[in-house]
């Protein structure tokens, strides 16, 4: 008897476990090159895929489940979803099958809980390879060979200098919103908008021009981020993030660059994998490492590391510099760590962390525009800093600070007319608002006509004479 209530209370177990892996929502996003599939889960769930042809179709099967969500009104356009319908399978199985307008490679997993979600199965759907030019617009480049100890040249186009290209890495997005902070603010979020602005900043500028590594809410893995970067032969690749802690009074912003332990184990990972050996170094950084020795490789992919990392140092104490000026900071130097995103040998790489979002005041400063724009004005102003002081030759800053275009303004005064603003003002002379209060010891932004005012020193580009 005893027996039989034991296998009556397994018998229950599992038959409750049967529900445990019921679909409860479906998200989707589309990203340029893939389409992710998101199902929410009441609990983890073991699956199979495959797929099947004329018409399209990928099939998935979910032991112990049943499809409790509505996909109505899921957005598939722009995907290469044209449906989406399941079944009962065997009983308790079940059966989800994804009609589709045209061939992909797919790739599923499942994820664990997280702050945000439970159980999820992930689908990627990747669109087929498509030549490199066609791939969002990217024209193909080799850059030019560098000297040992420097990081590598970028080509220029025919006739003339090109521009410097800065890459905007928006931390997380899609499925991972990155930090949750006070009041539902969302790290993704927050980090694409202040992206978008710093990119109209840089592209307002003459001789700049940025590209934005992911252009809306979808993941993009953290190895992917820089050969996007790569393939825009970017000069420099900036990562934008929002800290969290712990302790809600954790506060201030700070910059990262690469730790020396994490440059080299990743050049101890780079020199293990042919395959990106060749692509990093090779075909990207204009030294090619076939029929070298181990040793010798080594010691070239460590001058290209050394030379890259201070770079990164240079130009992130600038950007910190400017940052310290919009928003305390957590440290005043320069912090170094092992982060995935900044593993690049051949190009200068740093991470900004915008404050912490999970201190209520600061969550509360960066869901706003006019904070936003201060970060994305203060980064922008250490990236143009560094480049009119070290422009890398070939390119059109070189070019201006060669012939003398390129001046360096020492203070300058301005006296205020109707319909002046202190933001407008700060924009016309191209530097910080916090900077031009500072100059001028001001309390607020209250300015009056007539008044005049002192601009800090600064760099322009001087026309020529026609």
């Amino acid at each position: 008897m005893v027996l039989a209530w034991m296998a009556l209370g397994l018998g229950l177990a599992l038959s409750s476990g049967l529900q445990a892996a019921d679909i409860q929502n479906v998200r989707i996003w589309r990203a340029p090159d893939n389409t992710r599939l998101v199902f929410d889960l009441s609990g983890p769930a073991e699956h199979k895929l495959f797929t099947l042809s004329s018409p399209e179709r990928i099939v998935i099967d979910i032991d112990n489940a049943r499809f409790a969500a509505a996909t109505d009104s899921l957005p598939l356009d722009n995907t290469p979803l044209t449906g989406l319908r399941s079944a009962t399978r065997d009983g308790t199985g079940l059966r989800v099958v994804l009609d589709l307008s045209r061939v992909v490679n797919p790739k599923s997993f499942t994820l664990p809980p997280n702050q945000q979600y439970g159980h999820r199965l992930v689908l990627d759907l990747f669109d087929h390879e498509q030549p490199p030019e066609a791939r969002q617009g990217i024209t193909s480049s080799t850059p030019s060979a560098a000297p040992l100890g420097q990081p590598p040249a970028r080509s220029a186009p025919q006739g003339g200098e090109r521009d410097i290209i800065i890459a905007i890495d928006a931390g997380h997005g899609g499925e991972d919103p990155g930090a949750v902070g006070h009041r539902g603010a969302r790290e993704k979020e927050v980090v694409l908008a202040i992206s978008k602005k710093l990119k109209a900043m840089i592209d307002a500028q003459p001789g700049f021009k940025a590209e934005l590594v992911r252009t809306g809410d979808y993941f993009i893995p953290l190895r992917k981020r820089t050969e996007i970067a790569r393939k825009h032969n970017a000069d420099l690749f900036v990562s934008i993030h929002a800290d969290a802690f712990t302790r809600a009074s954790a506060f201030g912003a700070s910059v990262f660059a690469l730790s020396d332990r994490g440059a080299t184990s990743e050049t101890a990972r780079l020199l293990a994998d042919r395959e990106n050996r060749s692509d990093l170094i090779g075909g990207v950084g204009g030294v090619s490492l076939e029929n070298k020795d181990q040793v010798l490789a080594s010691v070239l992919l460590d001058l290209s590391m050394t030379a890259t990392l201070s770079a990164s140092l240079d130009v992130g104490q600038l950007v910190l510099s400017n940052i310290g000026q919009v928003n305390p900071l957590h440290k005043r130097r320069v912090e170094q760590a092992g982060f995935m995103v900044l593993k690049s040998p051949d190009i200068p790489s740093i991470l900004v962390e915008t404050g912490f979002i999970s201190n209520p005041g600061e969550a509360q400063k960066l869901v706003t525009q006019s904070h936003q724009q201060a970060l994305a004005r203060a980064i922008y102003s250490g990236i143009k800093d560094y480049f009119h002081r070290s422009p890398p030759p070939g390119t059109r800053i070189a070019a201006m600070k060669a012939s003398g275009r390129l001046q360096a303004l020492g203070p300058r005064e301005h006296t205020v007319r109707r319909g002046d603003t202190l933001s407008m003002i700060a924009t016309r002379y191209d530097v910080s608002l916090s900077s031009l209060r500072q100059a001028n010891k001001l309390g607020n932004d209250e300015i009056r006509v007539g008044q005049i005012l002192t601009v800090p020193a600064g760099s322009m580009l001087v026309q020529n004479e026609p």
